[in-house]
């Protein structure tokens, strides 16, 4: 049985029982080229190494399919924003494009060869910066199309370029002079988007929050970069709870089921913003009518990397 010749990067912690059930999507996918990246266990954390060790065993003890193995293990805890973002670079220093899936972020099957294909149609298209599994809108192109071009791309399993990621500035060094001139008026849907996403630019330029996200985000957007959404939910996002990174409850928006992609796949006759669904994903993500209360605030920040 033949897999996908796209690679996959994966990236791992200390979540064992996550970890291992995204593992069997992958390996049920057969890359042939995977990529695993670990951070560190924090200093004096016994029960951390731990894990970390058990999950790195793991991991690698379920490759039994032929497929080139390159790991990324960090000897000691470099914090989420410096580990997955060296992460990254370094899978696309190895490779021109691939899949990006963390430990909480199970696959639906279609979701490999749905990324494998449109990573080669939009290989050469600077447009196009990032393919998604996630649809958080619970809606499809309203032209019946396989998938739709948003600015927002949600990262619960993803895909992109090298040439995309090459924008990407892990302390937003322009953040002020994108400020300054009022340059996320140009795509902002909302007033209360416009306020949280400057606030967060802020910390994340004074260096205040120990994330990567925010900044790739920001990179689609002030270079107009465009996502690809499937019509169909591919990734569910399974690690909310005491274990998450960012402990925060379900929000209502989260698919909590994945679908299958009919193949093969009915692509758009243009490559535009689906300006109305974009209008549907801030109204129901970034601004809930009650979006001043917590724990709306936090799940707004949760997913304004998007």
């Amino acid at each position: 049985m033949s897999g996908v010749t796209v690679p996959v990067l994966f990236l791992v912690f200390q979540r064992v029982e996550t970890t291992l059930r995204v593992m069997e999507a992958i390996r049920e996918a057969r890359p042939s080229r995977l990529y695993v990246a670990c951070d560190g266990p924090r200093p004096g954390d016994a029960a951390q190494a731990s894990r970390v060790e058990e999950v790195r065993r793991r991991v690698l003890s379920l490759v039994d399919w032929p497929c080139e193995i390159k790991t990324l293990f960090q000897p000691g805890n470099l914090g989420c924003k410096v580990a997955v973002s060296r992460a990254i670079s370094w899978f696309f220093q190895h490779e021109e494009m691939g899949i990006i899936l963390e430990d909480d972020c199970l696959p639906a099957p279609t979701f490999f060869p749905f990324c494998e294909e449109l990573l080669e149609r939009y290989r050469e298209d600077s447009r196009v910066m990032q393919v998604c599994g996630s649809n958080l809108v619970g809606a499809g192109s309203r032209r019946g199309d396989s998938y739709f071009f948003s600015a927002y791309g949600p990262i619960w399993g993803w895909a992109s370029w090298r040439r995309a990621w090459e924008s990407y500035d892990p302390d937003l060094v322009l953040w002020p002079k994108w400020k300054e001139e009022g340059r996320m008026k140009d795509f902002v849907l909302h007033p209360e988007e416009l306020r949280q996403r400057s606030q967060i630019y802020d910390s994340v330029h004074a260096g205040s929050i120990d994330t990567w996200d925010y900044q790739w985000g920001a990179s689609k957007l002030f270079n107009s970069g465009l996502s690809i959404v499937p019509s169909r939910n591919q990734v569910v996002n399974i690690g909310f709870g005491p274990q998450a990174t960012r402990e925060v409850p379900r929000p209502s928006f989260a698919p909590t089921s994945i679908d299958s992609l009919s193949f093969p796949l009915r692509h758009p006759s243009c490559l535009l913003r689906e300006r109305e669904l974009d209008l549907d994903f801030v109204r129901k993500v970034m601004a809930p009518p009650n979006r001043y209360r917590s724990p709306f605030r936090r799940l707004w920040r949760l997913l304004c990397r998007a």
